[in-house]
């Protein structure tokens, strides 16, 4: 019998459209300015290539969870991003053949401390404090998906206003491209999840506002910030 110094961690489940199983998350991994526009915004070039960071799994909020305005922030952001849920993995996986280690795919919004990253570029310092704390990546119950990527609207509201509102058709990399490119820098694996990037119209969040998004065809994602 294996013993532990002490309990370990529960494991973070998401809902999956349709079934009573639950989708395990391995990690998280995220891709950064691949929506032109929100690389303009963010005042990026357009020919720099989409770029990877990470939250940590639990950094996850299943539907319905609690989502509490972070300490350490006055500029807490929204990022609305098509998340692929991945069945396997592997490294180096070819374009051609990316496609099937998708299981499906979910609506998830990037809660990004938008001070604390500016600090953190202006020193060259890490971006974990701004993008990988506490419920910092809330996620829809995943849609199985064995057709071609989703392609249409990607929106988000504050409050009843539209905040985000554009095509998941305009990522500059699409999902194979991005499977394949993270398999060249990770082993991917069942239980991986993926944020694909956002696109433009982020913005401050305050505590108590109600945020609505939703990916046309995968699903839609509320929540208040607490």
């Amino acid at each position: 019998m294996t013993r532990y110094v002490h309990a370990p961690p529960p494991a973070v489940l998401l809902p999956v459209v349709g079934s009573d199983a639950l989708f395990p998350v391995r990690r998280v991994l995220c891709v950064g300015r691949n929506y032109a526009a929100h690389r303009r915004e963010m005042g990026g070039d357009d020919r720099d290539p989409p770029f990877f960071f990470a939250k940590p799994a639990d950094a996850t909020v299943p539907p319905g969870g609690a989502v509490p305005f972070p300490p350490a922030t006055t500029n807490l952001h929204h990022e609305i991003e098509l998340v692929v849920a991945l069945k396997s993995g592997g490294s180096d996986i070819p374009v051609g053949r990316a496609l099937e280690a998708v299981f499906g795919y979910a609506v998830g919004v990037d809660l990004t401390r938008r001070d604390l990253q500016a600090l953190a570029k202006d020193k060259g310092q890490p971006w974990e404090a701004s993008k990988g704390f506490d419920a910092s990546g809330p996620v829809s119950a995943i849609r199985p998906w064995t057709a071609a990527p989703p392609q249409g609207a990607i929106r988000l509201s504050i409050n009843g206003a539209v905040r985000q509102d554009a095509v998941v058709a305009d990522m500059i990399w699409n999902v194979a491209e991005i499977i394949s490119e993270a398999s060249r820098l990770w082993t991917l694996a069942a239980g991986d999840l993926i944020f694909t990037g956002t696109p433009e119209g982020v913005g401050p969040l305050q505590r108590g506002d109600r945020i609505e998004s939703e990916v046309e065809g995968v699903g839609s994602l509320s929540f208040q910030l607490e």
